[in-house]
């Protein structure tokens, strides 16, 4: 499979979360976006930021980018990151599915 270029609301998703800025971090997301974390689920910005405070900047977390790959859909790509910081510490697989120049989806899955 070819590998994608970095789409503009994963690299802000990224930006964002590596700048410790909650306020960017959810304004990657739509109004409705869904944010599935191993199968624990976060409706709409709210619970974007509910995520964020929970598991993403307020674990001081910070992503690097190992490997971006279309998804299933043309709106999706399958991003490969690794995470540090003071919650998970790991390297694994993230689906987005965009609308527009937002995250409509987020799923975060473990590793095969």
């Amino acid at each position: 499979m070819a590998e994608a270029t970095v789409p503009v609301p994963l690299q802000a998703f990224i930006d964002a979360t590596n700048a410790a800025d909650s306020e960017a971090f959810v304004a990657a997301f739509t109004e409705d976006a869904v944010l599935d974390d191993w199968g624990r689920v976060f409706h709409g910005r709210p619970g974007v930021a509910s995520w964020n405070l929970t598991d993403n900047i307020g674990k001081q977390a910070h992503f690097e980018i190992v490997d971006v790959r279309p998804g299933d859909r043309p709106d999706s790509v399958v991003a490969t990151l690794t995470v540090t910081g003071n919650g998970f510490n790991g390297t694994g697989p993230m689906t987005f599915t965009f609308d527009g120049d937002r995250i409509a989806r987020l799923v975060i899955s473990p590793t095969d």
